[in-house]
């Protein structure tokens, strides 16, 4: 082997293992197959010079694509599939052929058994794929194999917590006062406001999680506290604030909800730090609480209580929220909800609204 073909296949192997690297922390920084599969398929067209990549999933009888074009700026495209048409796609995926050709890379993903494929075309320099790529991709597939295994035990996790999370719900619920759980749209809000300020998918996990259990810890106050239709005494209030802390007690041996922890510990606080239970304000309070903060009162607005014989107008909720922009609640978090009933996010709230009703003067 001459100085120069060495020194190319030494930087082939040094790509190849710093592609290694990458997809590891991919691996640990999402639990989205569709942003996994997508970012594969870019590094794959990085480490094998490729001019598109295309990497199919078998899935419940189905089959997940992704196509990226490693000479445009676009995100790429991701969409399910029925069924596998194009032959030397069928030879790949079906069969777990490989195949090498100048123009041309395809390795077959094998886990237990066939998963997919990731293809390859069109190569940029030098001008055709060797036997240095085909390893260098066999090696990203199998990686990529582990990634998806990870990606499903966790999706198996997820939905076994999930419902852990709603049988527990329910018997929270079945032991309060009906007038005391949230409607169905709760969830809504929080959805939404939280798609308005861009978390993360890990972010609104933690916060869909926190909204279902942030009032655990009213399983162990009184009904007649409760259900009290004027004003709480003192030792009635400081029964009532306690309940964060009751509900984190609560879900604390479940490891998988940790991140929910904050969120349910922290949304009584206020912006202006009159809050409880720790008197945070402002930022110190975790963006999740803020958040909750806001959903719990908006929603509250919109439904019966039994201190206030009658619901709110949506219009009537909004001013109110607006009122305590500042003091009670962040005015970011107002903002985005704000604009996520402008932009009719909040459908199931706006299509009960007067006739009169105008979204673009909330």
């Amino acid at each position: 082997m001459n100085t120069k073909n060495y020194l190319t296949l030494t930087k082939k192997y040094k790509t190849a293992l710093s592609a290694i690297h990458i997809i590891a922390r991919l691996i640990n920084s999402t639990t989205n197959i569709k942003e996994l599969l997508l970012r594969v398929a870019r590094l794959a067209c990085q480490v094998v010079k490729g001019k598109n990549c295309q990497i199919i999933i078998s899935d419940n009888n189905q089959f997940i694509s992704a196509r990226i074009n490693a000479e445009t700026t676009k995100k790429g495209l991701y969409r399910r599939r029925k069924k596998i048409s194009v032959p030397i796609e069928k030879k790949i995926v079906l069969s777990g052929s490989l195949i090498l050709e100048p123009a041309f890379l395809g390795i077959p993903l094998i886990g237990d058994d066939l998963m997919g494929a990731i293809i390859v075309k069109g190569k940029t320099e030098p001008k055709k794929f060797d036997v240095v790529d085909q390893e260098i991709l066999m090696n990203l597939g199998e990686q990529l194999v582990m990634a998806i295994k990870n990606l499903r035990l966790y999706d198996e996790q997820e939905k076994l917590l999930l419902g852990s999370v709603k049988t527990l719900v329910s018997v929270l619920n079945s032991t309060s006062p009906q007038a005391y759980t949230h409607s169905k749209n709760f969830n809504h809000i929080l959805l939404a406001i939280a798609e308005q300020m861009h978390l993360s998918e890990q972010e609104i996990h933690a916060l869909l999680y926190a909204g279902l259990l942030h009032d655990a810890g009213k399983i162990d106050i009184p009904t007649n506290i409760l259900t009290k239709s004027t004003k709480l005494t003192g030792r009635e209030f400081r029964i009532i604030k306690e309940h964060p802390l009751k509900g984190v007690k609560i879900i604390k041996p479940l490891q998988l909800l940790k991140p929910a922890i904050p969120i349910i510990q922290h949304h009584h606080e206020k912006y202006d730090g009159t809050g409880y239970p720790a008197g945070l304000k402002k930022n110190q309070i975790p963006l999740g609480a803020r958040i909750m903060a806001v959903a719990d009162a908006f929603e509250a607005m919109l439904v019966e209580r039994p201190y206030r014989r009658h619901k709110m107008t949506l219009s009537a909720a909004v001013g109110e929220m607006k009122k305590f922009s500042g003091t009670q609640f962040d005015p970011k978090v107002i903002d985005a909800l704000i604009k996520s009933l402008k932009a009719k996010k909040l459908k199931k709230y706006l299509s009960g609204r007067p006739r009169n009703h105008n979204p673009d003067k909330l």
